[in-house]
């Protein structure tokens, strides 16, 4: 029986980014399903103890800086480390990821996710003006009226409400998270035991 994972992510996370071409190839070569959940991360940290990034002490900012550019040279992924458009709002890009996922499949799905990723970390773009996501969304292959038009649709926001809860209750608490059966993985740099979870079967 193939093995499956749920993927929880920020659009905002440059971890989420460094992670995203890796855990597509891990998942489609032990031939595993994924399926993405973009949820709301300020509603996660506020009941799991964690702290939005303008609010960590200057010490924890500043390392995060030089350990972005650790897994940047280490990968060989291009990233931004003070992005033009950094935070940019999750409101239109998260609902049309979860359109997507719930009307079109999850490999779109995720796709677009890990597109509107590297707009953000690589290309200086800000993915939540409209047409900056129209051009995202053609990218990957979709229709960007027929997405755009259903990301607007309130009942996204109320899934994506759904799924933060869902979230906090399998003890996920940052970004990107993976959950393979009962077992968590925080953090890009956990792919290698992802992928001996994976190996196992």
């Amino acid at each position: 029986m193939a093995l499956h994972i749920d993927y929880y992510v920020s659009l905002n996370s440059p971890w989420t980014h460094l992670g995203a071409a890796r855990i597509e190839a891990m998942a489609m070569a032990h031939g595993a399903t994924m399926r993405i959940y973009p949820v709301d991360f300020g509603a996660i940290f506020a009941k799991s103890g964690g702290l939005p990034l303008p609010q960590r002490s200057p010490q924890r900012q500043a390392y995060r800086l030089q350990e972005l550019a650790r897994w940047r040279d280490h990968l060989g992924i291009p990233v931004k480390t003070h992005p033009k458009y950094f935070p940019s709002s999750e409101t239109l890009t998260a609902g049309c990821v979860i359109a997507v996922r719930e009307t079109i499949g999850d490999q779109p799905a995720i796709r677009l996710a890990h597109r509107i990723l590297k707009a953000v970390w690589q290309e200086e773009k800000n993915p939540a003006d409209t047409a900056t996501l129209s051009g995202l969304i053609t990218d990957v292959g979709l229709d960007p009226i027929e997405v755009l038009k259903l990301g607007e649709e309130p009942r996204w926001a109320e899934r994506r409400l759904a799924d933060t809860q869902a979230a906090l209750d399998r003890n996920v608490f940052g970004a990107p998270f993976y959950v393979i059966g009962d077992d968590l993985f925080w953090g890009q740099d956990r792919l290698d035991f992802v992928e001996r979870r994976l190996a196992r079967g």
